[in-house]
């Protein structure tokens, strides 16, 4: 397994986006770390200088596993099941816009809380019907250039959509599409899961890529879940792709890093 940390490169007001700031300053911290990755949260690709990301990442020599597009959510509000098409409609055409950056990275492209919630006066059927067409017509999109989308089940508190693995899988038959899996978060899983062994073990193949974060949301090791055990259940699977730490920075965001990866290698 890769270990990679998140890294917003855009202001944003997720907390648990580990890195945020100076990209070049963060992107060397991290490579300096120890880490192989750096997980991207884009808000809007259009935003974003692929020249000067590019010549940085060979600088640290750093790879991107995976792109986070909750910003998008969090900051404007876009969102696939918005009982406004036009909202919708944005959405979708955000999610396709990230496909030329994640094609140039072979990165996943993450579905967090763009899917949305069910909002008052919408009826939950529907909201889901949204959900699979937006899935459906993104997917369709990414698929000749053999991207993968990796939906996140998100706790209850945080969305009224997708909670647990149970339901992503269901999402996923619903769904159809060869290039859709699952992105699997311990934070969410230990407030959802029954055991967070079972459920990724249930998963196997469809988990596409791999958050990690302590039953406090800050780094593994400052809380009570078994890394050990988790991470043996994941290898288990033949799981071989990326672990990427996305918890709260504190006390600051290269101290949590550094916890981070030691208690990892502890453990691995």
């Amino acid at each position: 397994m890769n270990l990679s940390i998140v890294l917003s490169i855009q202001q944003a007001q997720f907390q648990a986006a580990t890195f945020k700031g100076d990209l070049e300053t963060n992107l060397a911290r991290i490579a300096s770390l120890g880490y192989e990755g750096a997980e991207l949260a884009i808000r809007d690709p259009r935003l974003v200088d692929m020249r000067n990301l590019e010549t940085l990442l060979r600088k640290y020599n750093l790879h991107v596993p995976a792109i986070g597009t909750g910003q998008a959510w969090g900051e404007e509000g876009l969102s696939f099941t918005d009982p406004d098409p036009v909202i919708r409609l944005a959405a979708i055409e955000r999610i396709k816009g990230h496909i030329p950056l994640a094609s140039h990275f072979n990165a996943v492209i993450i579905i967090g809380l763009i899917r949305g919630i069910i909002k008052p006066g919408v009826n939950p059927t529907q909201a889901m019907e949204w959900l699979v067409e937006a899935l459906r017509e993104c997917c369709d999109a990414a698929s000749p250039d053999n991207i993968r989308l990796a939906l996140e089940p998100i706790n209850r508190y945080e969305t009224t959509l997708i909670n647990n693995a149970a339901q992503g899988l269901e999402l996923m038959e619903i769904v159809g599409a060869g290039n859709f899996g699952l992105l699997l978060d311990t934070f969410h899983m230990n407030i959802e899961e029954a055991v967070i062994e079972n459920s990724i073990m249930a998963c196997g193949k469809r988990i596409f890529h791999f958050h990690i974060a302590d039953s406090n949301r800050l780094h593994p090791g400052a809380g009570h879940l078994d890394f050990k055990s988790i991470l043996k259940s994941l290898s288990s699977t033949g799981y071989t792709g990326w672990v990427s730490g996305e918890f709260i920075p504190e006390p600051d965001a290269e101290t949590a890093a550094r916890n981070n990866i030691t208690h990892l290698h502890q453990v691995l």
